[in-house]
């Protein structure tokens, strides 16, 4: 691996409009690069619920390790145009952020904050759609098999499913759940695949066994978020606004600490150089078989979700598939913004590229905007290979 990867320079997180209007310019200038064409499996029992003195956060089993430069062949080199671009883009951003890009096939990857932890939010969902997948690889499970979901497994934020759960439950295939959890990022139909593949356990062993460092996962959707918040998870707060009511009552104080302490170690924090790492494995059937590959990353190319992100910058002719997250907000400050996937020119050539705003106080709009300058970055060093 090679390419850039720095964390010094970066000014403190906050607002002022010196670094949007860099960014801005630095957009300008990557436009101009661009042209302008545009076996029968029985159910596992529901699973009691879950609080933080029964199911408590705990140290992953792969923590990161420090940063080692790999020996590569020199032949293979990213362009410096794009190791350019990448760290300026992340010095003018108001905010922690990491960005990695690699181009699959290669050995070469550039990042800026590459090896530092991010949370993932629903990013995470990309890890339980392939630890399931694994699962279907081996014959422990079948896309086609069916579960009932009822008002017990219910989580909070986005969760479309929720409205198809009457007073006797809603029945649907994996499948199913599959789809609504990678396209619309539903929190119920991802924690019901979680849960039918043996828990948070079995995804970090998935990671584990495709030696894929450096990549955390959280408790689940109700913990996660609850701790974040500086709650304790009740199961009503699955029903409306009442999560959102209690949240609201807590003291400042109370929600700082605890968004502060996620932020330091995010249970489900990941490195964007693993992250492409693992795209790249994706997108060469080598984290699952050849038609479970293709299967997932044709749901990722369905996603509805952040398309003014990265898919937003995508130049016409390409191809853009994804799994997108977003964190809490508190005040001004953002958390966890994030998109994650593969471009893949008209020539067949793909990246693997992963943008993750750890915080920042800068509105959507500038968000946006770093996002696509990435996006552009790339295909436009492409082209002028």
């Amino acid at each position: 691996m090679t390419g850039f990867d720095k964390g010094r320079g970066r000014r403190p997180n906050g607002g002022g409009n010196g670094g949007s209007a860099r960014l801005i310019l630095l957009m300008a200038a990557l436009s101009a690069c661009v042209s302008a064409p545009e076996r029968p499996y029985a159910r596992p029992p529901q699973a009691p619920q879950p609080t933080t003195a029964t199911f408590p956060i705990k140290p992953v089993a792969n923590p990161p390790k420090p940063y080692q430069a790999l020996a590569v062949d020199q032949r293979e080199t990213p362009p410096p145009a794009l190791v350019s671009v990448v760290r300026n883009l992340g010095q003018s951003f108001h905010g922690k952020v990491g960005i990695a890009v690699r181009r699959v096939g290669s050995d070469w990857t550039v990042a800026w904050n590459g090896n530092s932890l991010f949370p993932q939010q629903s990013v995470s969902k990309l890890w339980v759609s392939m630890t399931f997948l694994d699962a279907v690889d081996r014959g422990k499970i079948r896309l086609s098999d069916s579960t009932t979901i009822t008002k017990k497994d219910l989580t909070l934020f986005h969760q479309p499913s929720a409205a198809m759960v009457g007073s006797s439950g809603w029945t649907t295939t994996y499948s199913d759940l599959m789809r609504r959890a990678m396209t619309q990022s539903d929190n119920t139909a991802n924690d019901t695949l979680l849960r039918a593949v043996g828990g948070p356990d079995a995804v970090r062993g998935y990671l584990a066994r495709r030696h894929i460092r450096d990549i955390r996962f959280g408790p689940g959707e109700r913990l996660l978020q609850s701790t974040t918040a500086g709650l304790e998870w009740r199961q009503d707060y699955s029903i409306g606004r009442n999560f959102y009511a209690a949240r609201a009552k807590l003291p400042l104080s109370v929600r700082e600490k605890a968004l502060d302490n996620y932020l330091a170690s995010p249970p489900d924090g990941a490195a964007p150089s693993s992250i492409v790492e693992a795209l790249a494995k994706l997108k060469q059937n080598d984290m699952l078989s050849p038609a479970s590959s293709q299967l997932l990353m044709s749901i990722m190319g369905e996603a509805k979700t952040g398309p003014q992100r990265i898919k937003g910058g995508v130049p016409a002719g390409w191809h853009y598939l994804h799994k997108t997250g977003t964190g809490q907000e508190l005040g001004a400050r953002s958390t966890g913004f994030n998109d994650i996937g593969i471009m893949t020119a008209p020539d067949g050539t793909s990246y693997a590229v992963a943008v993750m705003i750890g915080s920042t106080t800068e509105p959507i709009p500038v968000r946006w905007q770093l996002m696509q300058a990435v996006a552009k970055a790339v295909a436009a060093n492409h082209e002028a290979r």
